[in-house]
């Protein structure tokens, strides 16, 4: 999948950010009202959508599949759902674009179809390791032929094998695993449940409940009973806290700022970032809290303060493992050390993040030290970097690396390869220069 020309970012070095917005609408959330509203009886209306490329390929394949879609339109989208076994075959692959989350859940959907389907990808996505959701799905009957040893996509989905319930223990704290398996379980005959070694975002749970569908919760156990049904429910989805998390780390940054962050989703399974920043002694205050669909939501203040460096506590990093990118930026702007480990699930995501990152804030004469499953980085002065920061094509890079330029002393920083970020939050560099960035995007020569 092309993603058009390439765009590239020019920060210039400095300033304050002011002023009140609401960000992107939350990708996971978006993704999954797509496919619960498209797999349940009734009509479903989601307000609040996020219309970025990943969201939109996860509708268009459902389109594909038969189910009548109106919009988006100004965050509105109408879902006619066509119940759990009435989706129909696709004539073509269903391009699931930049998004292993879309792909993931996808699989386990697939899995209980009585037709055959291809999920493909972009250059990105073709190079992520699938095998995590297609053991599970094979231990259920599922029949998926994916590309080389960690199962690269294409997959290709034999439909018409019937499923049973599993019991599944998660060699990683992976929320797209959790979901995939549970989504096949709806499938599946009998109990279907998993365990995870540490807590994972919980939106795919939550939302299952709210069309209906019973699932336990006890512990870290989460299970269900194939063979029920969705009921049709209107969501409203919040403001994305991964997208917030830049603005939360610029308004920290960069002095005399004092941002607030309108309707985002505070879903304890997400708010690593709000605690390691607050561990980091960033002032960030929440307010209007309540709960919206069944996600709770908060407006949040965040004003200008002196970061220190911390040993991230391991427990925290599922909780903010997409928040990352922009994280390695407050560390690099704190005082002292930042030691970040057991996050080698960062080196698997759209780049090796910790690779990438690491890279970029030494390109800003900043010491990073990758690890294993982590990096250690030491605070400074940042430099503007003497050639562009590629960002290798995702998105949090390109956008944390902008970020960046709020502490360089002087110049500009240039950044490579941003298109993808309209995958993930159409619109940023608008809301972002309306606070007070200053930056700009062009076509290269």
């Amino acid at each position: 999948m092309s993603h058009g020309p390439n765009i590239r970012y020019i920060v210039q070095a400095g300033g304050s950010l002011q002023g009140t917005a609401r960000v992107a609408g939350d990708k996971s959330i978006s993704h999954r009202s797509i496919m619960l509203g498209a797999l349940a009886k009734g009509t479903t209306r989601v307000t609040g959508f996020l219309e970025g490329e990943d969201s939109l390929n996860t509708l268009k394949a459902f389109k594909a599949m038969g189910v009548t879609i109106e919009g988006p339109d100004q965050g509105k989208v109408t879902i006619e759902g066509v119940g759990l076994r009435g989706l129909k075959a696709p004539k073509a692959p269903l391009d699931m674009g930049n998004s292993g989350t879309a792909m993931r859940l996808m699989s386990g959907i697939l899995a209980g179809q009585a037709f055959d389907s291809t999920l493909i990808g972009d250059a990105s996505l073709s190079k992520r390791p699938m095998k995590r959701v297609t053991n599970p799905l094979a231990l259920m009957g599922a029949r998926v032929d994916s590309q080389g040893e960690k199962g690269f996509p294409p997959l290709v989905i034999h439909g018409g094998s019937p499923l049973k319930g599993i019991h599944y223990d998660l060699p990683m704290a992976s929320a797209q695993v959790k979901s995939c398996v549970l989504l096949a379980g709806l499938y599946a005959e009998g109990e279907t449940s998993v365990t995870e070694p540490a807590p994972t975002r919980d939106h795919t749970e939550r939302m299952l409940r709210g069309f209906g569908y019973d699932v336990k919760t006890e512990g870290n156990r989460m299970s269900l009973v194939g063979g029920g049904e969705l009921t049709a429910t209107d969501i409203d989805v919040p403001a994305d806290i991964s997208s917030a998390a830049f603005f939360m780390v610029a308004a920290s940054i960069a002095p005399n700022s004092d941002v607030v962050l309108q309707h985002v989703g505070i879903n304890p399974t997400r708010t690593g970032v709000i605690d390691i920043l607050r561990l980091m002694g960033a002032d960030i205050s929440l307010s209007n809290e309540k709960e919206v669909g069944g996600e709770p939501v908060a407006d949040i203040r965040v004003r200008s303060a002196q970061l220190k460096g911390i040993a991230i506590p391991e427990s925290l990093v599922p909780l903010a493992i997409d928040e990352f990118p922009v994280l390695f930026v407050a560390a690099a702007c704190a005082s002292g050390t930042t030691v970040l480990t057991g996050a080698e699930e960062l080196r698997v995501k759209e780049s090796d993040r910790i690779a990438v990152m690491a890279t970029a804030l030494q390109q800003m004469g900043i010491s990073a030290t990758p690890t294993e499953d982590g990096c250690i980085i030491e605070g400074g002065q940042l430099t503007a970097p003497t050639s562009p920061i590629q960002s290798h094509g995702d998105h949090r890079i390109a956008m944390a690396s902008a970020i960046a330029a709020l502490k360089v002393n002087s110049g500009a920083v240039v950044i490579d390869d941003c298109a993808n970020v309209n995958t993930s939050f159409p619109g940023f560099v608008s809301l972002a220069a309306g606070l007070g960035l200053a930056i700009r995007q062009e076509l290269p020569a």
